[in-house]
């Protein structure tokens, strides 16, 4: 492909009536879904386009389309898709081959699911540079002159250390750190446009931000056009001039960002609108209010025998051994910080910062170094030699991941599967169990067939919502939330919150919230703990951490929300 600085703002690609099908089913049962209809929009060179809506609503379908990696059964059924005057409907493979990487580059959501676990990051970087290589005229790289490129790759992306990133495996790296690598490699050949299927969503604020002004810079030095898509409406209005709507695989709205997130003119897109955390400011007093008057009814587990705090964390200290090297890690550093009985707490920070490590030292998975924590006066360490006390912290304190697909069984029916803890503790007969179940699902608003369904029979918002379910089986008093919506688009993730605002009020539940998404703990928590580098930096609660934040470290994090002063 050649260079497109000099075609700024010239037709790249252009989209007209595009559409996609799926089949399902067998035989009489054989169903035809169309996933996109009609669908027509263009993109410039050096021009940054998001295309933003719900889950299934035609989004990652129409990207995948362009450079022919539709899933399963699906396939383009109709209109034109021109790239740089070249059809690409219908075309023969090798055309396609020769555009992929070189000229379309494509950053996939999913970085576990798209990295070979069991090659070094280097050989899967090093791969992908040399088999778009010769596609820009370039002649074959040697070892060295590929490893060097891959760590510039790497560096540019954002990770340190690149020449040693290359010598490791995916598992040593983090979800964040997963995500750079595959932008690394779709960037490595400088693209003429780049599509960015969720590019950040499992990246804290700050290190998204490098990776979009990496992507801005891109933009603006080689012409560089990006698509992003994407549910996080923040960043579609601050990083795109151009935004397209989807709703049931239909474009209902599209046009420059700013006019459209001030003047939408679709329910669709109002909709939206008002549920993207990160700019609707106007919105964040009102759930404040919602929030603080449902909570004060204490919920099931009552309220006037119940301590201030249920949980205290005094001290704490973790340090880890570092394989192959005398030194150690000190992942968490000297932390104290309370969880107000009834109250939803939230730690934040960049990954690495010991947010996680400090949940899963609470929650009984790892061990204490130092210090101590104690739940509902008693001392977590006293659990390990009482089996009775360890069987009630256990049952009391529950966990949501953020994946919920790996969380649950895959072979296990969603009714099995939220039955399953009764049946561990012993609890009810058979008919107490299943009665318990349907009324979880009622409690997360599922209805009772989706019993016996399996999850990958459902949404990522409905197997959240199981999740949820199964976690609330017990009768906890406290439930860590582990980016436990970082990977719902909006709509569905102001259910989920809404959901849990609601279960709170209802339950009198604790919350722990673990996340990089400091738009959403605004919303939803009344005590904020910032962590940097395995220590507290700053601590209180919400509103005064968000409108008067004393540490530098906490004013770079709220900075680099994403569209959070996009209107004004």
């Amino acid at each position: 492909m050649s260079t497109l600085k000099e075609r700024k703002g010239q037709p790249l690609l252009t989209v007209r009536d595009l559409d996609v099908t799926f089949t399902a089913g067998y035989g009489k049962d054989k169903v035809t879904v169309h996933a996109v209809k009609k669908a027509s929009f263009e993109i410039k060179a050096g021009e940054r386009v998001a295309i933003v809506g719900e889950s299934g609503s035609g989004k990652s379908t129409t990207a995948h389309a362009l450079i022919d990696l539709l899933p399963g059964s699906g396939k383009v059924t109709g209109g034109s898709i021109d790239f740089v005057n070249r059809e690409l409907v219908g075309a023969k493979s090798k055309l396609i081959e020769e555009i992929r990487g070189a000229g379309i580059g494509l950053v996939p959501q999913d970085p576990m699911s798209n990295l070979n676990p069991v090659h070094k990051i280097g050989k899967q970087v090093e791969e992908a540079i040399a088999a778009n290589v010769t596609k820009t005229g370039e002649k074959k790289l040697s070892k060295a002159e590929l490893k060097k490129r891959a760590a510039v790759a790497l560096e540019n992306a954002g990770l340190k250390d690149a020449f040693d990133r290359l010598k490791q495996y995916p598992h040593e790296f983090s979800g964040g750190m997963r995500q750079r690598v595959l932008i690394a490699i779709a960037l490595a050949n400088n693209p003429n446009l780049l599509i960015a299927d969720e590019p950040t969503s499992a990246l804290d604020v700050t290190v998204q931000k490098v990776i979009l002004d990496h992507l801005d810079t891109m933009v603006e030095e080689l012409g560089t056009a990006v698509l992003f898509i994407t549910h996080d409406l923040g960043l579609a209005a601050e990083r795109s001039e151009k935004l397209i709507v989807m709703y049931k695989g239909e474009i209902v709205e599209s046009g420059p960002s700013l006019e459209i997130l001030k003047n939408p003119v679709h329910p669709y897109t109002k909709k939206l609108i008002a549920a993207a955390p990160s700019i609707a400011a106007t919105r964040i007093q009102s759930v404040k209010e919602f929030h603080h008057a449902a909570k004060q009814g204490g919920g099931l587990h009552g309220s006037a025998d119940r301590r201030e705090n249920l949980v205290e964390v005094r001290n704490l200290t973790r340090v880890f051994d570092i394989r192959g090297k005398k030194e150690k890690l000190t992942a968490v550093d000297n932390v104290t910080f309370d969880v107000p009985t009834g109250k939803t707490t939230a730690i934040v920070g960049e990954s690495g910062s010991g947010k996680s490590t400090v949940a899963n030292m609470i929650l009984g998975l790892l061990g204490i170094t130092n210090g101590d924590i104690y739940y509902d006066g008693q001392n977590m360490k006293e659990f390990i030699n009482k089996q009775d006390l360890a069987k009630k912290f256990r049952s009391h304190v529950q966990v949501v991941f953020q994946n919920p697909y790996g969380s649950l069984d895959p072979m296990f029916s969603i009714g099995r599967a939220i039955e399953e803890p009764l049946q561990i503790h012993k609890i009810g007969t058979k008919e107490e169990q299943r009665k318990r179940m349907l009324e979880l699902l009622d409690m997360v608003e599922l209805p009772a067939s989706v019993a016996t369904r399996y999850p990958n029979e459902l949404s990522g918002g409905q197997r959240q919502r199981i999740a949820i379910a199964r976690a609330l089986t017990l009768n906890p008093e406290m439930i860590v939330l582990d980016e436990a919506v970082s990977a719902l688009d909006v709509l569905v993730q102001q259910q989920i919150l809404m959901l849990l605002n609601d279960l709170q009020a209802e339950l009198g539940l604790t919350y722990l919230f673990i996340t990089h998404d400091l738009a959403v703990v605004r919303l939803v928590a009344d005590n904020t703990v910032v962590m940097e580098n395995g220590k507290i930096v700053e601590a209180g609660d919400t509103e005064t951490v968000f409108n008067n934040p004393v540490q530098a470290y906490t004013k770079n994090l709220l900075d680099a929300i994403p569209g959070r002063n996009v209107l004004g």
